[in-house]
């Protein structure tokens, strides 16, 4: 798990410089030590599966990270935010949008950094472009204001896996922010 999380810092310290292909070969590395990590983890280690999915979004994949995580969580725990978290976000990149949807409203419980995700997501499962920025624009407003960050890299890293989604999807939106990296 700690090394997952050094190879997203580096990914996203590679981004933050421009270095794409840096970034793309670092997000890719720490998707397979998350997954590596889930596989001898406690059952309940959820956020292993979600940094998975994030970290081979940002990557440029995502797909078979999906379809894993939603062959490891076929009922995942609703009473875990983060294993909702997980499978909303499984389904969402695997284009299960009503799937994706009844997550999001369980994940959405969990505190305020859940539900402004669980917003971004339903929003994109729904295809509303509205109510996405309106949930992305939240969620970077909130990692601008952290004093700390799980890499030590002041990112947005969630905001970014989710313009990528919404890209794939056509509802692509523009939010500037010095936590918020272009991404090619």
């Amino acid at each position: 798990m700690t090394a997952a999380i050094q190879c997203d810092g580096e990914a996203q310290r590679a981004l933050l410089a421009g270095d794409h292909d840096a970034a793309r070969s670092a997000f890719a590395q720490a998707a397979l030590l998350y997954r590596q990590s889930w596989e001898v983890a406690p059952p309940t280690a959820y956020g292993r599966l979600v940094g998975m999915l994030k970290s081979s979004t940002l990557a440029g994949g995502g797909t078979s990270e999906a379809e894993y995580v939603l062959a490891a969580l076929p009922d995942p725990d609703p009473q875990s935010a983060t294993a909702s978290y997980a499978r909303a976000l499984a389904a969402l990149i695997a284009g299960l949008d009503e799937d994706a949807r009844v997550w999001a409203r369980r994940m959405s419980g969990g505190g305020d950094a859940f539900a402004r995700t669980a917003a971004a997501i339903a929003a994109l499962a729904g295809h509303d472009a509205s109510g996405f920025q309106g949930a992305l624009d939240e969620i970077v407003r909130d990692f601008e204001q952290r004093a700390e960050h799980l890499t030590g890299v002041a990112i947005a890293d969630t905001a970014l896996m989710l313009e990528v989604l919404a890209a794939r999807r056509g509802v692509a939106v523009a939010i500037e922010s010095p936590v918020l990296p272009t991404l090619p």
